[in-house]
This record gives structure tokens, sequence and C-alpha cells, in this order.
């Protein structure tokens, strides 16, 4: 079923406390990932009394917002990960039961990953300074100011009568198959950008479009737009560089698809339940 909730998520850069409140969630990033504590096999985040404990260098501190009433920050960190915690790719933590602390997780390692990459001014050099107020960095100098960046995507699921076609990049676990993106191009619309993309993907021309919803997608910065998008032909002819196979199935005898906290599965799950009741 298509999540359509209210967020639970407070966002914001100003932090209500100075001080981190003990069971404030931490989310620290390294290299390697972002740091949790395993548990019944998924991540969990570390509260701020048992980052106390860690004998790592805290290189920054952001403050992300709230979440039922819990402070949640992210922490740029250098040293050796404690072998009782672990440092999860963001893949890892996508697979943790709340979508929310996946969200957490995603927008600590933007808001580090952006800090890191603009400490200097891109347009004349300068040493940036953080922006009090807001997640950003500004120029002292030529007073550029710059935030986190955003890359809209589209995401579709194209569909004809009973199946949907999905494609599968080589770089993905075997057998697993998903719904087609792209990024949106300079002096695009939305809708153009899910025409066109389908097209170059796999060579089908499509009719009508349904857009459902979107999702905060960090690998590394996108916002997902979500479609649908009725069939209007064609036959599949692959872009090899992108598409190593794609195919129909039906909506009953699915392959092995991503995850429940991906937009990609929402929009699968949401037509396979319309099928379903109109059968």
């Amino acid at each position: 079923m298509w999540p359509k909730h209210p967020p639970k998520l407070r966002s914001g850069a100003v932090a209500p406390n100075e001080k981190p409140a003990a069971d404030a969630w931490y989310f620290p990033c390294t290299d390697q990932g972002v740091i949790g504590r395993p548990e019944a096999g998924v991540l969990q985040p570390l509260t701020a009394d048992e980052f106390r404990w860690v004998d790592m260098e805290v290189v920054s501190r952001h403050y992300l917002g709230m979440l039922d009433g819990r402070e949640s920050w992210a922490l740029s960190v250098n040293g050796t990960t404690p072998t009782n915690f672990e440092a999860g790719t963001l893949w890892q933590w996508l697979g943790v039961p709340r979508a929310e602390v996946f969200y957490l997780a995603g927008r600590a390692r933007q808001i580090v990953d952006f800090h890191q990459t603009h400490r200097f001014c891109g347009r004349c050099g300068t040493q940036t300074g953080l922006q009090t107020t807001e997640h950003g960095r500004h120029c002292p100098t030529c007073r550029l100011v710059v935030y986190p960046r955003l890359s809209p995507s589209i995401i579709v699921l194209v569909t004809r009568g009973d199946e949907v076609l999905l494609g599968r990049q080589a770089s993905w676990p075997p057998g697993m198959y998903s719904t087609l993106a792209g990024f949106v191009e300079p002096g695009e619309s939305i809708e153009e950008t899910v025409h066109r993309e389908v097209m170059e993907e796999v060579g089908v021309q499509l009719g009508e479009l349904e857009y459902l919803g979107s999702q905060s997608w960090p690998f590394p910065n996108s916002l997902m737009l979500g479609f649908h998008a009725e069939y209007a032909g064609g036959d599949i002819v692959l872009q090899p560089e992108e598409i190593e196979d794609a195919k129909w199935f039906r909506h009953d005898e699915l392959p092995f698809v991503p995850n429940v906290n991906a937009i990609s599965r929402w929009l699968i799950d949401e037509y396979v339940n319309r099928q379903r009741q109109s059968h």
C-alpha cells in the first residue's frame, strides 16, 4: 500500500537545546558508512549516552530534527568503529523496520557529505562558514550561499493490462528486477523525463501518466518522483550501458523485487493491489 501518512519527522537545523539529551539519536558518519548498533540483524541508531563511550574524533555535529520527541543528530567522525557497532551502508539502513530511521540515516549522510565537500567557495575559493539557521554554507568574501544538493529523478512502473515492465542493472543482486528510473535534465519537465528515460532505456512509448508520490532517496542525493505509465507501443530494445535485462511480468508472477521501504516497491505493490481488487 502506498504510504500516505503525515510526516513524523520535524526537520530543522537549529537544535532546541545546546546540549543533546542522553536519549538523542546519533548517526555517526565515516568513510565506511553510518555507524549503528546491530540488533536482530538490522541496524539501530546510537543514543548520545551510548556514543559518549566511543573513542572516535567528532569533526562536526549537525542537528537533523525531532522524531517522536527525540532529537536526531548527524556526526562526522574519524577513527575505528568499535567492535560492538557497525558502519553500515545506506543499503543496510534501508532494511530497518521503520522507514523514518532510514530517512534519518540518509539525511545524516547527505548533510555530512555536503559540509565536507563545500568547505571552500566554488566561486572564489575562500573558506566557507556555517549558516546559523539552516543547513547551508556561506562565503564571507563573495557572499555566495550554497545548500545541500538535491537531484530530481523519476521512477516509473510501465503497465500493460495484467503485466508490468521491469528491468535490472548488472550491479544488482542476482534475479532482482525493478522499475525504471532516471535523472531530470536541465530544461525538462518531469513528464518529459518519464517519456525520455523509458524510451532511452527500453525503447517503449508511453500513454497516460499517473503521479503517485515521492521519496527521498540518498543514493547519493535524489528526490524520486513516482509514476505509473500506460504502455502505448514498441518492442523492448535495451540500452546496454544502463539495462542488463527487461521483461514483462504478470502482476501475480513477479520476480525478486526491492525492499518494502523503497519507492519502486510502493509503485509495484500499488498496482498489484489495484489488479487484485479489479478481478
